[in-house]
């Protein structure tokens, strides 16, 4: 199921709460992105973290134009007692 994200709201620490445009959301946990290096290895510094945007082209959360995670990766990874169909 491929949904994009259409809103994400930062909530605390390395937590998101993510919007997809078939109604549903939850909490997605970005912690173990930086012990990923590479690019993810930015997540280290909260501040860059909390500099995302969401990207209508891509339909997924991106940092700095250049770090993004595919939708369907990010559905896949939301809490399950987190999600709620939105109104």
């Amino acid at each position: 199921m491929l949904c994009d994200i259409i809103k994400a709201e930062y909530i605390e620490g390395y937590k998101l709460r993510v919007f997809f445009e078939n109604g549903e959301s939850g909490i997605v946990d970005f912690l173990h992105y930086s012990a990923k290096g590479g690019v993810f290895s930015k997540f280290k510094d909260l501040s860059y973290f909390k500099k995302f945007v969401v990207s209508e082209e891509l339909g997924t959360i991106v940092w700095d134009g250049e770090v993004d995670i595919a939708p369907e990766t990010l559905y896949n990874k939301c809490e399950p007692e987190a999600f709620a169909i939105s109104e």
